[in-house]
């Protein structure tokens, strides 16, 4: 409604496809897996998925193709035969929901617009499979909820909300990119579409390296932003995946003795995620450096009274050398790192985070 009152565009694709839903609740002796049929021969050679769902629920989706009677695909006379058909003669079931879908994925050209910002679903859409909805817009406000407060307390300038429109549209373009390939992989409406899905179902019964080609709907996760505006590069030369604009990884952690989570450590504020060690500062030279606004948190060893890091898993991921420093944003994006810290470097990335510097 926004939207429209406002005369904005909302541009994208609609998929020529009707989907069936029926959750049903029942006792099944399947295990708890998600199945997928690419070509299922209970559903007229097209596509059927079932998978888990709490409090004895499953749920059960048949592509039914686009030219149908919807009306009349959703009576139980005509939806029973396909879930028995499935589930086998001798399952007892009842059914707790039953509707039919077709989906879009489409987004806005911006997300904000002056004093109105969008996001989730109003300014974006994406097909269901991959969980991709509900989880980009959660990242949607985790990107915006620490600008829109930095720039409410006056910290930060307006122009900061302009990385959540260009951060946040990137990764609708990503969501969208994957979704769209999903769908056409799982259900092909051409022929070189339907021969590629089929060669690599073939092949991946015997050749590992077509595998990873099988795409059901590639699960959703965070996008990198490496090439923000926010995001300082590497001067220094690392030894892991991890790169500046990705998002943290998780890694068991020690706190006293109780045991926990990287992430459940961040969020909120920035962060100085140090790695302390032989020959580095110490914790106490590091606070007394740091700008207003950055907290530390420190990676020790087996001994000190900081994070711990028991099985060492957290400095091999974060190639955590003593002395490394990682500044990390409140929606728990990297910012920028260095092999030894630097408390003028960590000021100029935390400006350039906050929206305070232009990158070269």
């Amino acid at each position: 409604v926004i939207r429209t009152q406002m005369g904005l565009d909302f541009d994208g694709r609609t998929f020529e496809d009707n989907f069936l839903i029926a959750d049903v609740r029942m006792k099944a002796p399947f295990p708890a897996e998600r199945r997928f049929y690419f070509n299922a021969p209970f559903n007229d050679g097209l596509t059927a998925l079932m998978h888990q769902q709490p409090d004895d629920i499953w749920r059960l989706d048949f592509q039914l193709g686009w030219q149908i009677d919807r009306e009349a695909a959703i009576r139980e006379e005509n939806v029973t035969p396909r879930v028995r058909a499935m589930l086998g003669p001798d399952v007892e079931f009842e059914y707790e929901w039953v509707s039919i879908y077709t989906f879009q994925c489409r987004r806005m050209q911006r997300f904000v617009h002056d004093r109105v910002i969008f996001a989730g679903d109003a300014a974006h859409l994406v097909s269901p499979f991959g969980a991709r909805g509900a989880n980009s817009g959660l990242q949607d406000i985790d990107n915006l909820g620490w600008k829109l407060a930095a720039v409410l307390k006056g910290t930060s300038g307006p122009k900061l909300l302009a990385s959540y429109d260009a951060e946040r549209c990137f990764g609708a373009d990503e969501n969208i990119r994957h979704s769209t390939r999903a769908t056409d992989f799982m259900a092909p409406k051409s022929v070189a579409e339907c021969a590629f899905r089929d060669a690599v179902l073939e092949l991946a019964q015997r050749h590992p390296f077509a595998r990873s080609f099988v795409n059901s709907g590639r699960l959703s996760v965070p996008c990198s932003q490496r090439g923000s505006s926010l995001t300082t590069a590497d001067s220094d030369a690392f030894d892991c995946p991890l790169k500046p604009g990705d998002v943290c990884l998780d890694s068991p952690v020690a706190l006293h003795g109780q045991a926990g989570w990287l992430l459940e450590h961040l969020g909120r504020e920035f962060i100085c995620l140090y790695f302390s060690g032989s020959g580095a500062p110490s914790s106490d030279q590091i606070t007394r450096t740091l700008p207003n606004g950055v907290r530390l948190l420190s990676i020790g060893d087996q001994t000190s009274d900081t994070l711990q890091d028991p099985a060492g898993r957290l400095r091999q991921r974060y190639d955590g050398a003593p002395g490394t420093a990682y500044l990390v944003r409140p929606d728990q994006h990297i910012a920028a790192r260095w092999r030894q810290y630097d408390a003028a470097a960590l000021a100029a990335a935390l400006a350039r985070a906050c929206g305070h510097l232009h990158r070269h």
